[in-house]
């Protein structure tokens, strides 16, 4: 009897293995499902069964918290709250889905091993190229929506690199390809998957802009070498009667930081108005980061007032962390304003400004506590050359505070 009871449990025991996949080595070509004919692609690739290499243009975004349960893999992305949930199929690919969890949004999700293809091409060569500069006119037909964008692309072959610049930042780098008289590009950051597909001559352009499955608006666009946006320093201002900002909001701790504390007084302070969600703010946060962590020796600081979609104190203190965990962030960044960011109730918040138009805002203030500039938006690296003007510019102003 002993006998039978002990093989019985060997059985179970056996039964109970643990015959999980695991990711196969390699690189996959990915596609969120935008709508029922659409798909949004991307590629990574995988080094090990717990680490993967998000891939845009020159964008790398390195992926170390990979984990498994029953017959899922869990993929979480650095810094974003995004993740994906997957079954490992038999042959090695991956099906399931990205998801937001407090934003309430799912996009299905697929992924081929050992396809480093972006998108596929339906035609054998491409007929126009759309090297330069491109004015671009977002919802053209709906004024309250509508938005001016200046393109900026590369193409070798039929291979294409770029992005779209606006008041309020970039779409950061686009990948994709013209195929045939149709001009594809994608991004996906990590939280934020973008697409545009628009049919092109040599001198126009007119497509869609995707943004997951949630979002779409059309636009068109023409050749000009010489388009410029507005000014960023020109577009956000302090009301008549101001010259100072003021604030006092909390720490992870819960204690109260002001303008007012002793660390800030005498210093050039930048007030970076953001959310850890915002894909221009990671950006320019990483570009802050990197500049503050090298002039520890120059009386600057840098404060973040971080405007949180988390429902609660505890959830945007998390995304916090996890955002200056990842970026190497060692100045304060304070909660603003958790449970959506609306940016209208987040200038009540600062009343002595008269908007917020974009997140990222970056309020420049001097050694008296004057506000001297404020730049709205953040064009990062995907800008080129805009982005190595910019850096020329804050360092040529910073260094005129300082020598105040």
């Amino acid at each position: 009897m002993k006998k039978q009871l002990f093989f019985a449990l060997l059985i179970i025991l056996s039964s109970c293995k643990n015959d999980s996949k695991e990711l196969q080595i390699g690189t996959y070509r990915a596609v969120l499902k935008v709508n029922d004919t659409l798909d949004l692609p991307f590629n990574f690739e995988v080094s090990s069964n717990k680490s993967l290499q998000i891939f845009n243009a020159d964008e790398v975004i390195k992926v170390n918290d990979i984990s498994y349960m029953n017959d899922s893999i869990y993929i979480k992305m650095p810094v974003f709250e995004g993740f994906f949930v997957a079954e490992i199929l038999n042959n090695g690919n991956l099906k399931g889905s990205f998801k937001n969890e407090t934003l309430g949004r799912v996009v299905p999700f697929q992924a081929e091993v050992n396809n480093s293809i972006r998108f596929e091409e339906e035609n054998s060569k491409s007929n126009f190229n759309v090297s330069g500069i491109w004015e671009s006119d977002f919802s053209p037909d709906n004024e309250e929506d509508r938005y001016m964008a200046k393109g900026i692309f590369n193409q070798t072959g039929n291979k294409v690199t770029g992005t779209f610049r606006t008041t309020t930042g970039d779409y950061r780098y686009l990948e994709g390809i013209m195929d045939g008289n149709q001009l594809k590009l994608s991004t996906f950051d990590g939280s934020h998957a973008f697409m545009f597909i628009s049919r092109v001559t040599d001198s126009t352009m007119e497509g869609m802009f995707y943004s997951g499955n949630h979002f779409n608006e059309p636009f068109v666009a023409k050749r000009n070498d010489n388009f410029e946006l507005p000014d960023e320093d020109q577009l956000t201002f302090l009301k008549e009667g101001y010259d100072k900002i003021s604030f006092s909001f909390p720490d992870a701790t819960g204690k109260m930081i002001s303008l007012d504390d002793v660390r800030f007084k005498n210093k050039v302070v930048l007030v970076q108005i953001m959310g850890t969600w915002c894909p221009n703010c990671l950006d320019e946060s990483k570009f802050y980061s990197e500049y503050y962590n090298s002039n520890q020796d120059k009386s600057i600081e840098f404060i973040g007032l971080a405007f949180e979609y988390s429902k609660t104190p505890e959830a945007a203190f998390k995304n916090i962390a996890r955002l200056k965990d990842n970026v190497g962030i060692r100045y304060p960044i304070l909660l603003a304003q958790y449970g959506g960011s609306n940016k209208t109730t987040a200038q009540e918040k600062l009343p002595m400004l008269d908007h917020i138009l974009s997140y990222p805002t970056t309020i420049y203030i001097d050694k008296t506590g004057k506000v001297r500039k404020i730049h709205t938006g953040f064009n990062g690296p995907a800008t080129g050359n805009k982005f190595i003007e910019f850096k020329s510019e804050f360092n040529s102003f910073i260094d005129d505070l300082l020598k105040e």
